[in-house]
């Protein structure tokens, strides 16, 4: 039952992601890459690796839709002709739905008979009781593969940085805050002291 769960997954994963570059539609590429990974995180849960299927999942497909958001928002999409067109896109969401369904049954009866045991592996890992599979992840990551991580940061952490210098502009027109020019400012400069006569309001 492993098995061919595992051959299921590793072919619907294979054909999702042939037709994420292959479609013409872009919301159907989307739809494809959702289903890749949701594929890739049922692989990885049956060789036990429950953790990195959940950041799989939160990481990546969470950050699928905010980016497809982010696309929608910049080609300036009409709104009115994509909920005209909803019924074209709807066989597309009932099959991809349909075999996220297939993929959640899959991966629950190969969860009741037993997740697989990778080839040569049993006497590096230790028992579960012992450790967890996120606690196992950490001290790898932290121990042996820290440099690498540490360096993964600061790539990002410069990516960071030179996409919000490349997207800084100055235009004409957009009045920006001037830290310097405000803390210069005198009490006299910013407060005015007015008397106000009773009931008679400003």
């Amino acid at each position: 039952m492993v098995n061919i769960a595992f051959f299921v997954f590793a072919a619907i994963l294979l054909a999702s992601a042939v037709r994420v570059i292959t479609a013409k539609n872009p919301v159907h590429s989307v739809l494809f890459l959702i289903l890749a990974f949701f594929s890739a995180a049922a692989l990885f849960v049956l060789i036990g690796a429950e953790f990195v299927a959940m950041i799989l999942v939160i990481v990546y497909v969470g950050a699928v839709a905010v980016l497809f958001l982010f696309v929608v928002m910049m080609l300036d999409i009409n709104f009115q002709e994509l909920r005209q067109g909803f019924l074209r896109y709807l066989p597309v969401g009932l099959v991809v739905g349909a075999i996220l369904i297939v993929e959640l049954g899959f991966l629950a009866a190969t969860q009741l008979v037993g997740p697989i045991e990778a080839a040569g592996s049993a006497s590096a890992i230790p028992p579960a009781s012992e450790l967890t599979n996120t606690q196992a992840i950490g001290h790898i990551l932290y121990t042996d593969y820290v440099y690498a991580f540490q360096a993964s940061g600061l790539i990002l952490l410069v990516a960071m940085i030179g996409a919000i210098v490349l997207t800084l502009r100055s235009r004409k027109g957009v009045r920006r805050q001037q830290i310097g020019q405000q803390l210069d400012r005198k009490r006299d400069e910013v407060v005015a002291l007015r008397k106000v006569p009773t009931r008679g309001g400003v």
